[in-house]
């Protein structure tokens, strides 16, 4: 049993969720918090196992997020808003947040997000992801945005490890013997990365590496 915290300052919001997740026999919602007081108390005496916050809503900054990490161990925190910049989305994802949503995403993402939330695993809304390795001179709109999937992205260890070395500059070979893989085993993982990311080569991985604190910004990495 997976226990829930839904923290948001609409109760529409709030009650909408618990009605939206009722019939989930795995998912039980301790309490609801519409402000950020009530949120850190409610974390420190019920210690829910996922906190589904909009984090905007309650202007919680990662150093909120943080304390209610340290006044609960266990805790993993799903973020679900509105669109936010890709700044604000980027601040939080290199902060407290595990993973990312938006209000729009349906049922069965929601459902997803939340059981791999729970393990510690990233999970994004595609639109989400698609705004973090989208190109700078690309300006995000909602207009440009009805046009991308919001499909969720899980991004497996393994494939974390391949983004990572391909992040580093090293070939699919190189990888294959770090590895202890085939390169034809690389190959899909590769192929099968750039079709989550909805990316078409090397500098969109690196860029979702870099955006997701698979690697640390490294400068030589982008130098000619």
């Amino acid at each position: 049993m997976i226990k829930l915290l839904i923290a948001d300052n609409s109760v529409l919001v709030r009650v909408g969720f618990k009605a939206l997740l009722s019939d989930v026999s795995d998912f039980s919602f301790v309490a609801e918090a519409e402000t950020a007081l009530e949120l850190k108390e409610i974390n420190k005496t019920l210690k829910p196992d996922v906190l589904i916050v909009d984090t905007h809503s309650l202007i919680l900054s990662n150093a909120d997020l943080a304390l209610l990490k340290k006044a609960n161990k266990k805790l993993q925190i799903l973020a679900i808003t509105q669109m936010l910049s890709k700044t604000e989305i980027e601040n939080l994802l290199n902060g407290e947040v595990t993973s990312y949503l938006l209000k729009e995403c349906d049922k069965q993402e929601i459902i997803d997000a939340i059981i791999e939330t729970n393990k510690g695993e990233r999970f994004l809304c595609g639109k989400i992801a698609h705004v973090l390795t989208a190109p700078s001179e690309i300006k995000i709109t909602p207009t440009y945005l009805q046009n991308v999937s919001c499909e969720g992205l899980i991004v497996t260890e393994r494939e974390a490890d391949v983004i990572r070395y391909i992040a580093e500059g090293l070939s699919n070979k190189q990888i294959a013997d770090t590895l202890c893989l085939s390169t034809h085993t690389v190959n899909t993982h590769r192929k099968n990365i750039m079709s989550k990311l909805g990316v078409n080569n090397t500098a969109g991985i690196v860029m979702y590496a870099v955006k997701n604190n698979i690697l640390e910004y490294n400068p030589y990495l982008f130098s000619n």
